[in-house]
């Protein structure tokens, strides 16, 4: 877990590092709960035509699956490095897992997230219309995964707008913070823990 912003390109160098290494049985699997500065990240289905606003953050080419998505403080991101060898080596049952970790991790704030079958991520209904609350984009790379997810607690949802996130044009975003809970990054990460556990073993 690191304290602090830290910058996205740090943080993807160290990644690579350690994914090589998970994958030659260097070191162990892990999982890293951070924040990152005000940035937006393409991946690699990202169309140019929704990076509204190219000049407000710093935009950088991630390599995960994905389109456009933004990363900012009060915003959860868990890079997750694990070696699917040891999970039946199914990349479609490792999303569904990363799915229901965030569900069961809404579940603790009495927030039901939900799937949809055509689209990535989890959403939350209100009323006649529904939110992204958490977006997942992964890599993998022999075997092993990494980038992740991130779960909006506090974000300022106001800089999405320089994005249409994961190129979904008719549902907005939302936090936990703007479904009127006050939970703290605390707060979340161990719920992150505890429903890991159960989730992944």
């Amino acid at each position: 877990m690191a304290e602090g912003l830290v910058p996205y390109d740090v943080a993807v160098a160290r990644m690579e590092r350690d994914v090589e290494a998970i994958a030659a049985g260097l070191a162990p699997e892990r999982i890293w709960l951070l924040e990152h500065p005000p940035l937006y990240t393409a991946g690699t289905s990202a169309k140019a035509q929704d990076l509204v606003e190219p000049d407000r953050f710093p935009v950088f080419q991630s390599g995960r699956g994905g389109q456009y998505t933004y990363h900012g403080p009060g915003q959860r991101v868990a890079y997750v490095m694990l070696d699917l060898r040891r999970r039946g080596s199914d990349v479609r049952a490792f999303v569904a897992g990363l799915e229901g970790w965030i569900i069961d991790t809404l579940a603790a704030f009495n927030v039901k997230g939900e799937r949809r079958e055509d689209r990535v991520g989890v959403w939350v209904r209100r009323g006649a219309r529904e939110d992204k609350i958490a977006a997942i984009g992964i890599r993998v790379r022999k075997w092993v995964s990494f980038h992740g997810i991130s779960l909006n607690v506090s974000p300022d949802l106001s800089h999405f707008s320089g994005i249409v996130p994961c190129g979904v044009s008719e549902h907005g975003v939302t936090s936990l913070a703007d479904l009127g809970i006050n939970a703290s990054m605390q707060d979340v990460d161990r719920a992150l823990q505890t429903s890991f556990k159960r989730v992944f073993g």
